[in-house]
């Protein structure tokens, strides 16, 4: 069961976390900590304990934007640690999640918190403690040169099957469907595939997966997006600009693509 501290400066937000943590049968504890310096004290103290001690800590579930040390400084300064706890980011912002994944966080959990997106973000957390020589993180080689660690532009995240890709998150590796990807979102040499569970990063470019898709209906709409074809709910057009609704999400489409995409719709409309 893991013993977990909560990190928020906006007290309503900290106090609903720890209800939904401590509701969960997994979580022996959850204490909060209201800012940066009491969490860094917190923390210190646990790992001065000792994993086995009264005050350990296994996973911090850690807002990003603070007052003072932002989450992100928080993170920065436990890999330093000998055995850090395992962090989850908690925060309103979708922004942050490429520096996420390069300080190895378990989950990016987005607010407001939805119980079940929480609970997988425990399980994670759970399922990483649970492997054999955790106590061991981080190896030496394994921090100077974290796993996959490949050369700008390459393609680091690998097809397992030809149906699916393989993700991963804070030493976790899952299998998404590619049928199951409704669009991807470019963020820098990264690309974010959402999902209707959810969304995941993973280190190739769009321009890679777009490339790779391309015999799957995915179709580039704008430098930022490139949507499964048979995904498109509505194809709008307003005042000049075009642009497709994709389950909940409405996503622009670029004046160089429209046409294109328009044509492609009418064929699979009439096909």
């Amino acid at each position: 069961m893991l013993r977990v501290l909560a990190v928020d400066d906006e007290k309503p937000l900290l106090e609903e976390l720890l209800y939904l943590l401590r509701a969960d049968p997994r979580v022996r504890s959850a204490e909060g900590a209201s800012d940066a310096t009491e969490a860094l004290r917190r923390i210190t103290r646990a790992v001065e304990s000792g994993p086995d001690g009264p005050d350990a800590i296994d996973v911090v579930f850690l807002d990003i934007q603070m007052a003072g040390l932002t989450g992100l400084d928080i993170a920065r300064l436990l890999a330093g640690f000998a055995r850090p706890p395992l962090i989850v980011f908690v925060t309103a912002h979708e922004g942050f999640a490429v520096q996420a994944f390069d300080l190895k966080a378990v989950d990016y959990v987005l607010k407001p918190v939805r119980p079940e997106r929480l609970a997988e973000a425990v399980r994670r957390a759970r399922e990483l403690l649970a492997r054999p020589v955790r106590d061991q993180r981080p190896e030496p080689e394994r921090a100077a040169v974290p796993a996959p660690r490949r050369t700008p532009g390459e393609a680091p995240a690998v097809e397992r099957a030809p149906e699916q890709i393989a993700v991963e998150l804070g030493g976790v590796t899952r299998f998404v469907a590619i049928s199951d990807i409704a669009y991807v979102e470019a963020q820098g040499d990264y690309a974010r595939l959402h999902t209707d569970e959810g969304s995941h990063l993973v280190r190739i470019p769009l321009s890679t997966l777009e490339e790779r898709w391309a015999a799957r209906g995915f179709v580039r709409i704008h430098r930022r997006h490139l949507v499964a074809l048979g995904r498109i709910d509505e194809l709008r057009l307003d005042a000049g600009t075009t642009s497709v609704r994709v389950g909940a999400a409405e996503l622009q489409v670029s004046r160089r693509h429209a046409r294109q995409l328009r044509d492609l719709l009418m064929r699979q409309a009439t096909g």
